[in-house]
This record gives structure tokens, C-alpha cells and sequence, in this order.
């Protein structure tokens, strides 16, 4: 017998002290779950289920999707859309939101989510994950809009990330602080292994893609430079680079033990016409809301994530996340700049 928490058990127990709650919000939240059990499967099992490789199409963004990626999205999708919590659905993978069809009932949640985020990194093994977001469906649930997602990062109801690593993880906010799940594989179960996650307010270490720097802003150069110039420059320490290119892998290595993670806009960004290089809805909301819970911040470089009012469905910022006085910090030489 398992003694620890499981998800399931957490998820309702948290929704016991909300008063009027229907447990709608629980099962959607254990629909999501069971997708990322699945996938945690699929990507586990990797070419050994011929699922490596491109599908030969590209997605909106223009990049050539993986087949894991385009499972990874039906998945999601089935996993979802017959309860009758949902009113629609959006997704990086898709151009269009994903309307509930009409054989199921219609719920009054909207979730948007990235089904296998870093998914470059699959053939290389390297962690991948999920990142998924929940939105209150505004204005009845009968024909849901794009313009219905178009909602700050604040409104979220729930975010999370499952992050499929040497142990599977579930990470989760409902805006009552950050909790971290395990997936116990003998039992099938998610169980409370990171209780109250919260990040560390000072770091000595920065995530970047320093290939870019030619391309940065001077705020993000002057910080970045501060950091290589370590203890004989203005900072006075000595600061690590970490940069694995898989958003999930990133954040949570921010959550475990601090560090600022940072995909700032630049010169080669804008040429191409671009707010930034991820997505707002997708990716940047969840993780700002998660990263803000745990005591961290997350901000564009000039101002909150969670503040930006999202124009278009696939709108993409710049993200600079992670231990609180770092974050100020580069914000700090945004506004002097």
C-alpha cells in the first residue's frame, strides 16, 4: 500500500475549501493527468513504437512537427474532449481552436496547452514535457471564439507541466501555491513528492542560448556580461551557464534550485516580425503563473507576463523568468536602458 498523497486525492482535497465547488474543475484536471500518463508512456517507449522522426508537415509556427509531436496532440485532444468540462480547446499544434464536437456535452473551462514542449530534444533523449493551462470559458460555453481565449495570463484558473525525465513529474498551481507529483510506475499513480515548491530569490545561475548574443538587446547583454565577467566584474561572483533548449527542463531546474531562465526578444526575432520566440498562451502564461507562485518572477523584460493582454492565438513574447532579485534585476536594466 502506497502512503504517500496521490494527485487525484490532493486535487480534491484542495477543492474541498472552495465553497460552491462542483467538482468539475477535478475531473477535467484528472482528464489531463491521464494524457500525460499516456504520453509519459509514448515518449518512454520512444522508436521502439516507430514514432521518431518527422511527420513530413509543418505546424503553424512553421516548424517541421515530429510525429511524436502530432500523437502527442490527438492524445490530448481525446483525452479531453468527451467529459463535458470543456468548452474548447487550443493548442500550439493546431492553427484553429479545437471547438468540443457536438456529440459531447459542453463545459465552462477552456484549456490550452503545448502537448510535448522541446520535442527537438526526442531524439537526442533529452527531457521533454507537457505544459497546459485552464481558463474560465467567458460569456457561456454555446460557441466558443478565439477572441474567448484572448484572456491575461492573471485569469488563468490552473497551470501545470508534466516533464517527462528519468522519473515522470507533474508540476501544478492553482493559484494556492506550486506542488510537485511523482509518477510512481509500479501503481500508475502521480504521488506528492515536491510539497510547496518555491524558488530560491538569489541565483548564481543563468540560462540563456548565448549563441543569440550578437542579436540581444543591451539590458540583456550588460547582464549576461556582468554574469561572465564573475567575481572580477561588477556582480562579484562567479555564475554557471545552463542551457538544455527544452522550456520544461529549464523551469523546473528553476524551481528545484533557483536560476533565471532567459529567451529575450533580439535583432533576428524582429527581423522576421516576431513579439518574441514562445507563446504566450501556450507556454509563457502557465509557466509565469507556476514560476510566480513559487515566489519567482517572470516578466517580458519591460513588463509582467501575466499582465500582457494576448492579441492572437499563437502571439509569442519575450520570457525572462526565474529567481526573484535576478528577474528585478534585468528589469532594472531594461528601464535604464
Amino acid at each position: 500500500m502506497h502512503n504517500g498523497t496521490t494527485i487525484t486525492q490532493f486535487i480534491i482535497e484542495e477543492q474541498r475549501s472552495i465553497a460552491g465547488a462542483t467538482g468539475d474543475f477535478t475531473s477535467l484536471l484528472n482528464d489531463v493527468v491521464t494524457a500525460c500518463k499516456v504520453l509519459s508512456n509514448m515518449v518512454n517507449h520512444g522508436a521502439l513504437v516507430g514514432v521518431l522522426g518527422s511527420a513530413g508537415t509543418e505546424n503553424v509556427q512553421g516548424e517541421t512537427q515530429k510525429k511524436l509531436d502530432v500523437l502527442s496532440n490527438e492524445v490530448f485532444i481525446k483525452s479531453n474532449e468527451w467529459a463535458g468540462h470543456l468548452a474548447a480547446m487550443a493548442s500550439e499544434e493546431m492553427d484553429e481552436i479545437y471547438p468540443i464536437p457536438a456529440q459531447y456535452p459542453r463545459g465552462k473551462y477552456l484549456l490550452t496547452f503545448d502537448p510535448l514542449d522541446g520535442s527537438s530534444n526526442i531524439d537526442v533523449n533529452v527531457s521533454v514535457g507537457t505544459i497546459f493551462s485552464i481558463l474560465r470559458c467567458p460569456g457561456g460555453n454555446e460557441e466558443p471564439t478565439e477572441r474567448d481565449f484572448l484572456q491575461a495570463g492573471t485569469q488563468q484558473v490552473a497551470a501545470g507541466y508534466a516533464l517527462y525525465g528519468p522519473s515522470t513529474m507533474m508540476v501544478l498551481t492553482t493559484g494556492n501555491g506550486v506542488n510537485g507529483f511523482t509518477l510512481d510506475q509500479n501503481i500508475g499513480e502521480f504521488i506528492l513528492t515536491h510539497p510547496d515548491m518555491q524558488i530560491p530569490a538569489d541565483t548564481r545561475e543563468f540560462a540563456i542560448n548565448a549563441s543569440n548574443m550578437r542579436f540581444w538587446e543591451p539590458p540583456v547583454r550588460r547582464y549576461v556580461q556582468e554574469c561572465l565577467d564573475g567575481k572580477e566584474g561588477p556582480r562579484g561572483e562567479d555564475f554557471n551557464m545552463r542551457w538544455i533548449a527544452s522550456m520544461v527542463a529549464e523551469v523546473h531546474r528553476i524551481l528545484t534550485r533557483g536560476g533565471v531562465f532567459m529567451y529575450p526578444m533580439d535583432a533576428k526575432i524582429q527581423a522576421k516580425g516576431q513579439g518574441g520566440k514562445l507563446r504566450l498562451l501556450y507556454e509563457a502564461n502557465p509557466m509565469s503563473f507556476i514560476v510566480e507562485q513559487a515566489g519567482g518572477g517572470s516578466i517580458t523584460g519591460r513588463e509582467r507576463i501575466l499582465e500582457v493582454q494576448p492579441e492572437s492565438l499563437h502571439q509569442r513574447v519575450p520570457v525572462i523568468l526565474g529567481s526573484r532579485n535576478e528577474v528585478e534585476r534585468i528589469l532594472g536594466y531594461h528601464k535604464d536602458a
